[in-house]
């Protein structure tokens, strides 16, 4: 027998779909934001992909600023979950995980670095920025683990330069390189740099 009051059904579908229109309007101005200039991009045409209105949109989020802060907020789990599935032994493989991320997500990364970061937004890049080292840590913990300890913020600075998205876009975006030869200059840079032939 189901106990649960009509008022209480009602507000549970209520909470269910009050998540699936955030969860809309947050897979809607992450199109946009892949898609051209963030400051372009209307709160009318991002709610009307999500198929709600505007009102709604300020409803739960206050405003373009915080609609992009929660968008950020819901990559950046994305992120973490695919940048740390890296292996944490095998320099090649920790490389493709690495070009995985930025070819599907490195414009957003490069527009990112673009955008006027202040106040929360700020908070979002000193986080991302952060996570960005502590993959170097996972990926490559093993062979700086190993190296000279004086060597080691200097090997540890070059593999975050190396492996940073400005460097892949400079390599697959300004040079025109191939994946094939971005992933063969990276594992040739990174390999060197870590005595690893």
């Amino acid at each position: 027998m189901n106990t649960e009051s009509p008022r209480a059904y009602t507000k549970i579908a209520r909470a269910e779909a009050e998540e699936q229109t955030r969860a809309a309007l947050i897979a809607a101005a992450d199109e946009a934001f892949l898609s051209g200039p963030w400051e372009r991009a209307s709160l009318e045409s991002i709610a009307q992909r999500a198929g709600v209105t505007k009102q709604t949109l300020l409803r739960h989020f206050g405003s373009k600023d915080g609609l992009l802060e929660q968008t950020l907020r819901v990559a950046m789990v994305e992120v973490e979950e695919q940048r740390l599935s890296a292996p944490t032994d095998d320099i090649a493989g920790a490389v493709d995980n690495l070009l995985d991320h930025y070819e599907e997500r490195g414009g957003r990364a490069m527009r990112s670095t673009n955008l006027d970061v202040g106040g929360p937004l700020a908070e979002l890049a000193q986080i991302s920025r952060a996570f960005h080292y502590r993959w170097i840590d996972h990926a490559f913990g093993r062979w700086l683990a190993a190296a000279p300890a004086a060597e080691r913020p200097r090997l540890r600075g070059a593999l975050i330069a190396i492996c940073d998205v400005q460097s892949w876009w400079i390599l697959a975006h300004d040079l025109g390189l191939s994946r094939a030869e971005v992933r063969a200059t990276l594992i040739l840079c990174i390999r060197r740099l870590l005595g690893d032939t």
